[in-house]
């Protein structure tokens, strides 16, 4: 690709020192493959090159330089481009290393196990949570979320359970100025999600009903092994077995004894 290109702009190194420089090769390729990673279908060049404002010249050698390492995929006519394999190979050694989702294995086994629900432990990351483990319900009307699922905070229990552990200038700051609406029931006025974080902070818990998938509650509680916390496990129930305020009742103690249990292991193991 010839000489690297370097970003005018510096940014300061962690540890106060000199400034590194931004490599525009580098965030270019980081870009191109979250954009792909983010789109179910394939996408000609044109459609990515609208998509990022690449020069189109440059933007075909850098896919065709992905492609051979693997980092890319072409479907049959060599005009769509999506991500590919390379990617899945270096995600799994994310997941094979993490100190969090090793420990967490057997509390996520045993919480399924105990309330018959679909669990998950995911992790914040900007504005939004990413699934990092899930365990599903062993009934037929059950929730399937995939490892690695990225979703607005604002708009799951996990989200508002880890943002409730910050201040409301924290959190102001955190996420976007609209907050987008997944379901009607989302929350996307700041005054509503506001009071409904210090809920959850009295609770010790959180809980979202149809703001992320309808149909579909959830109870999440935070795990405390750092402060703020930045993993949650929750366990999602399909509203037909919310009604039984027994079952729910339980299914919320469960979170939060489990996550606990968990926070515990953490603060020996991390």
């Amino acid at each position: 690709m010839g000489t690297l290109e370097r970003r005018p702009e510096h940014v300061k190194a962690a540890d106060g020192g000199a400034a590194v420089a931004g490599v525009k090769s580098a965030d270019r390729t980081v870009e191109l493959l979250e954009l792909l990673a983010r789109t179910s279908e394939p996408l000609t060049l044109s459609e990515i090159q609208r998509e990022l404002s690449y020069p189109k010249s440059s933007l075909f050698v850098l896919l065709r330089t992905l492609v051979a390492r693997g980092w890319v995929e072409t479907d049959r006519r060599g005009t769509g481009y999506s991500i590919g394999v390379r990617a899945l190979l270096v995600g799994t050694s994310y997941l094979d290393r993490d100190p969090v989702i090793r420990a967490a294995t057997r509390v996520l086994e045993d919480l399924r196990a105990e309330v018959n629900e679909t669990v998950h432990l995911a992790r914040l990351d900007g504005a939004d949570i990413v699934y990092l483990a899930s365990r599903e319900s062993a009934h037929q009307l059950r929730l399937t979320s995939r490892v690695g699922r990225r979703l607005p905070a604002h708009a799951t229990s996990l989200g508002k359970a880890l943002l409730a552990q910050r201040t409301e200038e924290e959190v102001d700051s955190l996420l976007p100025a609209d907050l987008v609406a997944i379901t009607p029931q989302t929350l996307t006025d700041r005054r509503a999600l506001f009071d409904d974080l210090a809920g959850t902070r009295e609770r010790g818990y959180s809980i979202e009903r149809g703001e992320n998938t309808a149909g579909l509650g959830c109870f999440a509680a935070t795990l405390d092994y750092k402060h703020p916390a930045t993993e949650a496990i929750s366990c999602s129930v399909p509203s037909a077995r919310l009604a039984d305020a027994d079952h729910a009742a339980h299914v919320a103690e469960a979170v939060v004894r489990h996550a606990a249990e968990l926070g515990a292991i953490l603060r020996t193991a991390v």
